[in-house]
């Protein structure tokens, strides 16, 4: 495992977020902003992760960037240095079985509330990557790019995936023939190859719809209640 922060690669350096929206809250008089990003959204197995972040107003790291940009051995190497320079941070999560059961939106809102409460402060205002709102209130400032852009979803998205990243190699012991140490439970050519030599584990997520092309393992896909109703509309069986 890497212990020192490497040098940045040519590609990153002139790619470094910035505080000018979280600057411009802070004179507006909102002393707490947080930074929130998302991780494991796309996974076919284990937890969606929610990374918030506070960052302080006078001190500034180096070679922070978004999550994305940097290696496995980079997000390592900057991740406590990271964890240390926040003001506040916080991690929530969702597990695959309420990602099952919610869906994922209702999920991702779930793991940013838990982030959220976690924090030890009350945000002012909460900056999200993205176009979609998945914390809620008036307090939220949504910015696309903003991974890469503002200094606190930047933070935040670092915090996030290394924290999934070790639960995931953490449980890829106890699921070895997946290869969750390597992707994560993202889909690759041996995760999908292992789906069907071996169906789905129990971190799997069981409504997604890879399980409608898995041989049979009598593991039937999960269907949400509300989407059951969905699916059955009364005109296809008339009396």
């Amino acid at each position: 495992m890497v212990t020192t922060v490497p040098k940045l690669r040519p590609a990153l350096r002139n790619r470094a977020p910035n505080l000018k929206v979280e600057r411009e809250l802070w004179r507006a008089g909102n002393p707490v902003v947080v930074g929130v990003d998302e991780v494991g959204r796309g996974a076919w197995a284990g937890p969606l992760t929610v990374g918030a972040a506070v960052v302080p107003k006078d001190r500034r790291i180096y070679k922070l960037r978004d999550s994305k940009m940097l290696t496995e051995d980079e997000r390592e190497a900057i991740f406590d240095r990271v964890a240390s320079w926040c003001t506040h941070w916080a991690i929530g999560h969702a597990s695959h079985e309420e990602c099952d059961r919610l869906g994922m939106s209702d999920a991702q809102r779930l793991a940013a509330r838990r982030a959220i409460e976690t924090l030890g402060v009350t945000p002012d205002r909460v900056l999200v990557d993205g176009r979609w709102d998945f914390v809620g209130g008036q307090r939220t400032i949504r910015l696309v790019r903003g991974d890469a852009t503002s200094v606190s979803i930047s933070a935040a998205s670092i915090l996030a995936k290394v924290v999934r990243d070790r639960m995931m190699r953490s449980l890829s012991a106890y699921y070895p023939n997946y290869g969750f140490e390597g992707n994560k439970g993202y889909p690759c050519p041996r995760h999908k190859a292992a789906l069907q030599a071996w169906g789905p584990s129990t971190i799997h997520r069981r409504s997604w719809v890879f399980m409608d092309h898995l041989p049979w393992t009598g593991i039937h896909r999960y269907v949400r209640p509300e989407a059951q109703a969905v699916l059955f509309d009364p005109a296809d069986y008339p009396a």
